[in-house]
């Protein structure tokens, strides 16, 4: 049932999705103490562990988390709130308007809630869909059946959805994305290095598939079957760092040239069974992926399908169903592959289903009790100074042509902030929920969903959409749309105080709006113009340079061994190098934006820190986190963020200002010689 959007290249985001709780504006005026501090490292040599590691030893990770940090704080603080709304809806349902957000909210808890109908359920929810799949004969019963389980958001095999045109960004148009794989990415089906890990998948197909009844012997064969079947999925697909490239994010053809490409796969019949209104033709985004797909269609046997196809029904509906489901499910995703000990409790993971499939309702009622207004008016005020700050800094910039920085001005000049929540919230009366069918009503959430994604296909691209819920603590630039976006639930310590210094506001909240607008002039982003088309706007001499200069990021980051007893695992500076980028031009222009905005003032040297120093400490504060080993070395193969531990060094390490903040020399650890020095924007 999951639909996962990883491979969409929609928008570039700050960190790790989050939600949150209290607001900035009920906290104090934030403070830095010394004692936090570990002077036995030093600034100048970790400054990571000068400012995080005392915290991180005091704060060991929980059993129910991968990771422990800012950001997860801020989601534990959150999910207590967002609990609280959604146990008033649950205990006010029946009372509710009919068909009320507040109503459907408090509806879709409940049925999570309710164990012991789902105990006793077992699997029957799913028995109609295995039988299904079950009595499916041949080639064109097993199109229809993909048809139908994309249609209700359950998208098998491969995903599908809207996008904007990439080469006329103002129009929707439908999309298709490579997919169909349970593991992290499709180098872990052919690397050595992770021949135990797919070993423990084998072995949780065999057991996920013995618990609607197949024998362990048939379901060990089975098992081997599903594994064969996605690795050949997963050597068709193009791996994660080439799908940072446009061209291999959208490839937009005819119906009759994307037929051709897969005979047996009728797209016209695809289409006009999802009631997708294509007309010129559509994104076929990783040709060579449906090329293998279709040949799959004609040579894997059905019983292999059909055991491929069963078996992801059943795992994407586990957590929806069963004690035991559920449980086998996380003894491979949370304790195997992650180093999860413990499943969160019950009712964060309903909760976050909620999210998932209510999440901007759900959002609707947390807008109202957690976003003050004087939050968002000293927000604009921040996006505006910093707007100011990165347009000084592409015109001061030494290595860029008069020719390309004006194109870069005019695509500054378009850039639309959006803080907070969307003007217009979403219309809810078309779906339909109940409060004892916990299964039914995540169906039908995804059906709803779907459709309201679908239905976006041949019309205008609204710049004012949203792709994040309000309590979502994180940030993103859609290059498509042009616009920087920041939901209500970041607008809150560490990263943003109300009525706080400017200094801590600036290294919090101010590198996360340098850092998404960073995101506009990114490798990725500066491939997109002003209109979010997908157009050239440099001359070749510029953009030689602009590669020479991240060329030495990416050589920064490879160099990099976040993992302790793992020394062999290296970050990849080219999967991360939009990030890091964007990190590098947030804190330059943030820092920027403090000098322009305190000028004139005398520095308080609050707490013994003067007003530089404490910038750059709470750049690092945010990026305070540990992490599980597991967990690590998915990320490092999967995840465009570097680790946290690196993000609070890497970009001041390049500053000749950080240096001069601490005092620190030529040949200490965070100091990089001139030459080897990195300034992009």
């Amino acid at each position: 049932m999951n639909k996962s959007t990883a491979l969409r290249p929609v928008a570039f985001a700050i960190a790790l999705a989050a939600s949150a709780g209290a607001f900035a504006a009920d906290m104090p005026t934030p403070r830095i103490s010394a004692a936090e501090l570990d002077p036995a490292i030093g600034a100048c040599n970790d400054f990571n562990g000068y400012v995080n590691s005392k915290w991180v030893a005091a704060n060991p990770i929980p059993a129910d988390q991968t990771r422990w940090g800012s950001f997860i704080m801020l989601r534990e603080q959150s999910l207590d709130a967002q609990h609280k709304i959604v146990d008033a809806a649950e205990a006010g349902a029946a009372k509710a308007k009919a068909g009320s957000v507040e109503q459907k909210v408090g509806l879709f808890y409940h049925s999570g809630m309710d164990e012991a109908t789902i105990e006793k359920l077992g699997f029957s929810p799913i028995k109609p869909e295995l039988a299904a799949i079950a009595k499916l004969k041949d080639r064109a019963e097993l199109i229809r059946w993909i048809e139908a389980a994309h249609a209700r958001g359950d998208e098998q095999v491969f995903h599908v959805g809207s996008t904007a045109d990439y080469k006329n960004a103002s129009q929707q148009v439908a999309a298709t994305y490579q997919g169909g794989l349970g593991l992290p990415t499709p180098e872990y089906y052919t690397s050595d290095e992770f021949a135990p890990m797919r070993k423990a998948y084998a072995e949780h197909i065999a057991k996920t598939l013995q618990l609607i009844g197949v024998s362990a012997a048939d379901a060990q064969a089975k098992a081997a079957k599903v594994l064969a079947f996605e690795t050949r999925l997963a050597k068709a697909s193009v791996p994660r760092v080439e799908m940072r490239k446009p061209e291999n994010q959208f490839h937009f053809i005819s119906v009759a040239e994307a037929n051709k490409l897969t005979p047996l796969f009728d797209w016209a019949a695809y289409f006009k069974a999802l009631n997708i209104k294509v007309t010129n033709g559509f994104s076929l985004s990783q040709p060579g992926f449906f090329v293998e797909m279709d040949a799959m269609l004609a040579q894997v046997p059905m019983q292999d399908w059909q055991d491929y196809l069963s078996f992801h029904t059943v795992d994407g509906a586990a957590p929806y169903l069963s004690k035991a489901f559920a449980e086998e499910r996380f003894d491979f995703y949370g304790k195997t592959l992650s180093g999860q000990p413990e499943q969160p409790a019950r009712w964060k993971r309903v909760l976050g289903e909620v999210n998932n499939g209510m999440g901007q309702g759900l959002g609707q009622l947390y807008v109202k009790e957690y976003f003050p207004p004087a939050s968002k008016a000293r927000m604009e005020e921040l996006v505006k100074n910093l707007h100011a700050s990165l347009k000084t800094r592409i015109e001061n910039l030494e290595w860029m042509t008069p020719e390309t920085k004006t194109k870069a001005l005019e695509k500054w000049s378009t850039f639309l902030p959006k803080i907070g929540y969307p003007d217009k919230w979403r219309d809810w009366s078309g779906l339909k929920l109940s409060g004892h069918d916990y299964y039914a009503n995540v169906k039908a959430a995804r059906a709803f969903n779907e459709r309201y994604d679908f239905d976006k296909v041949g019309k205008a691209t609204d710049r004012y959409e949203w792709g994040m819920t309000p309590q979502t603590v994180n940030a993103y630039y859609s290059p498509t749309t042009n616009t920087i976006n920041f939901p209500a639930a970041i607008l809150q310590p560490p990263f943003f105080y109300a009525n706080g210094d400017d200094a801590i506001n600036y290294g919090g909240i101010g590198a996360v709006i340098g850092h998404e607008a960073t995101h506009g002039f990114d490798d990725q982003g500066s491939q997109f113009d002003g209109s979010g088309n997908n157009a050239n706007w440099w001359t070749k001499a510029d953009r030689d340079s602009f590669n020479a200069r991240t060329d030495k990021l990416v050589a920064q980051f490879n160099a990099y061994t976040p993992i302790a007893s793992q020394p062999e695992q290296h970050v990849n500076g080219r999967l991360t190098l939009g990030e890091n980028i964007a990190d590098l031009g947030g804190i330059n222009t943030a820092l920027d934006a403090l000098h322009k905005a305190d000028a004139g003032k005398p520095d308080p040297m609050l707490d013994g820190f003067t007003r530089d120093q404490r910038f750059f400490l709470n750049f690092a504060r945010i990026w305070r986190s540990s992490m599980r080993d597991k967990q690590a070395v998915v990320l490092i193969k999967s995840d465009p963020h570097s680790p946290e531990s690196l993000r609070a060094i890497a970009a001041p390490s390049n500053m000749p200002a950080f240096a001069k903040a601490f005092s620190c020399k030529a040949g200490d650890a965070m100091v990089r010689d001139a030459d080897k020095q990195v300034i992009i924007w």
